[in-house]
C-alpha cells in the first residue's frame, strides 16, 4: 500500500459506562420511605423533583444514573458526619437512585429540604445531584434549590460561589403544578452546550 493511499477507518465505540435496568430497583427513587415496603415519613411536606438529563444540542441524555441526597424536614442527615444527626428524622431515608429514559427523563419522590447552619455559611434548602452517563468519565455533582426561599437563596455559600447571577438561576428549580396534590418541581440538566445552557456543577 502506497503511503499516499487513504487508511481504512478505525472501528469505534460509544464509552461506558453503561447501566442495566437490573441495576435500579422499584422505589429506588423514592427518597420518603427507608425501604420499599416501608411507610414513608409523616414529617414534611412531600414533593417530586423531575426533569430532564440533556445532551449537547438538545437531545437526551439516555440511560443516565442520578443519585439525589439531601436533609430531611428539620435540616438533618441521618450520617454520622452531621453532628446532630442523633435528631433526624428516623422514617426518612434521603438518598435516591433514578435512571433516564428514553427521553431524558427522570423522577424523585422526596420531601421540602430544611435549611441548616454549615461551617461555610447558612444553607438553603436543596437537594444534591449526582450524574454518571455513557462517556462522562467522573460523576458530575451539582446543587437544586428551591424558588420558595429566594431570600436563603441569596446568602447560600454555594450559590454565592458562583460568579453571575444567571449561573445561580440555573440551579433553582421551577415549581411545576401537582400530581395528586403533591407539588412538582423542574430541574433539567444541561451536561454540555453553550455556556448559558449548560447547568453549572462542582468538583467531587
Amino acid at each position: 500500500m502506497s503511503t499516499n493511499e487513504p487508511l481504512p477507518p478505525t472501528g469505534w465505540h460509544t464509552i461506558g459506562p453503561f447501566f442495566p435496568r437490573t441495576f435500579f430497583k422499584a422505589g429506588d427513587n423514592d427518597l420518603t420511605r427507608l425501604a420499599p415496603e416501608a411507610a414513608p415519613t409523616a414529617r414534611g411536606e412531600r414533593i417530586i423533583l423531575h426533569g430532564r438529563v440533556l445532551e449537547e444540542g438538545g437531545g437526551p441524555c439516555v440511560n443516565a444514573v442520578l443519585e439525589a441526597w439531601q436533609a430531611d424536614a428539620g435540616g438533618r442527615f441521618r450520617h454520622p458526619l452531621d453532628p446532630h444527626h442523633a435528631e433526624a428524622d428516623p422514617d426518612f431515608l434521603g438518598w435516591g437512585r433514578a435512571w433516564t429514559d428514553a427521553d431524558g427523563r427522570y423522577e424523585f419522590h422526596t420531601i421540602m429540604p430544611a435549611g441548616y447552619a454549615d461551617a461555610a455559611g447558612p444553607r438553603a434548602p436543596h437537594v444534591n445531584l449526582s450524574v454518571l452517563a455513557s462517556g462522562i468519565m467522573r460523576r458530575l455533582v451539582t446543587t437544586v434549590f428551591f424558588p420558595a426561599f429566594e431570600a436563603a437563596n441569596t446568602r447560600d455559600p454555594i450559590l454565592l460561589a458562583l460568579p453571575r447571577d444567571g449561573l445561580r438561576r440555573r440551579l433553582v428549580a421551577a415549581e411545576d403544578g401537582t400530581a395528586g396534590g403533591i407539588r412538582r418541581f423542574r430541574f433539567d440538566l444541561v451536561l454540555h452546550g453553550l455556556p448559558e445552557e449548560e447547568t453549572p456543577f462542582f468538583v467531587d
